[in-house]
């Protein structure tokens, strides 16, 4: 938007986050947050930029509606919260995606430390979690994100941006920046034939096509949600990045299949390529 980005919620869990190649960088000190915050920015300025899907990143405190609090739909965020904290804490310790790109940010200059760059909070239904690169700073939607699968899966789409954005010059203003690191974060953490099946993508025939079709989809969604532009102007800025973005696997090094264990396998070469894995 003002420059977050987002996972989406309804779809295999997660928004929507440079230069087209992601390369390891030498050690250097972690980015510094914009100090101008979201709720500084005009009401029409924060829908363009997406931070109305986030209204707590706005500075507003949530207010439960009674009738949705009658039919217990809300009016438990502290225990939501608590229960976030608590997934995201485990997937910390035990999710092997989370713990390679934790190691990759550790050693590219950008350690992670979860009291500062991760919150959980309550967003729109549309989405389950989001990048705040203004504070570099990770939101899982602790409404929608309710297990550890769905917390593992935003924790590391939402980290590839924290990753792209530590290693490149990225603007997040810039259309094509974003387009590329959706496309780097559906290739890596979301898309696979299962899931392209689910969207419609999918063909037994043509299986790469149809990988290929998924990320699009997904990164065009993410652009669309969060970015007040049309759509033949967020395709075209996909269609423009893609060849490059997709082709750039850093720092996972392979595509996930589902039901596999490419999860582990990933983890498991992360010292090979000179990442701290914890």
């Amino acid at each position: 938007m003002e420059f977050l980005t987002k996972v989406w919620a309804k779809e295999a869990a997660t928004p929507v986050e440079i230069e087209a190649t992601t390369d390891t960088a030498q050690e250097k000190p972690s980015p510094q947050p914009d100090k101008t915050s979201a709720s500084q920015e005009t009401p029409e300025k924060q829908k363009d930029w997406g931070y109305d899907l986030y209204p707590e990143r706005r500075g507003e405190a949530f207010k439960p509606k009674w009738t949705r609090v009658l039919f217990g739909l809300e009016g438990q965020e502290n225990l939501d919260r608590y229960k976030c904290e608590e997934n995201v804490y485990w997937c910390v310790k035990n999710g092997p995606l989370v713990k390679l790109m934790m190691g990759a940010l550790k050693s590219s200059g950008c350690p992670i430390d979860l009291r500062r760059h991760i919150s959980c909070e309550v967003c729109d239904p549309t989405v389950t979690g989001g990048y705040d690169p203004k504070l570099n700073q990770i939101v899982v939607c602790q409404n929608m994100a309710k297990n550890k699968s769905m917390v593992h899966g935003v924790l590391t789409h939402e980290m590839i941006h924290m990753f792209d954005y530590c290693n490149n010059d990225m603007d997040f203003r810039n259309v094509d920046h974003l387009a590329c690191t959706e496309i780097r974060a559906a290739n890596l953490a979301h898309c696979s034939f299962l899931s392209a099946m689910f969207q419609g993508d999918a063909s037994p025939f043509n299986v790469k096509e149809a990988h290929q079709n998924c990320v699009k989809s997904k990164a065009l969604a993410s652009v669309l949600a969060v970015r007040n532009i049309t759509k033949t102007d967020a395709i075209a800025a996909v269609e423009r990045v893609f060849p490059k973005c997709y082709a750039d696997l850093e720092p996972i090094g392979r595509r996930i299949r589902r039901n596999s264990t490419d999860q582990q396998k990933a983890y498991m070469e992360g010292p090979m390529y000179g990442y701290d894995v914890y």
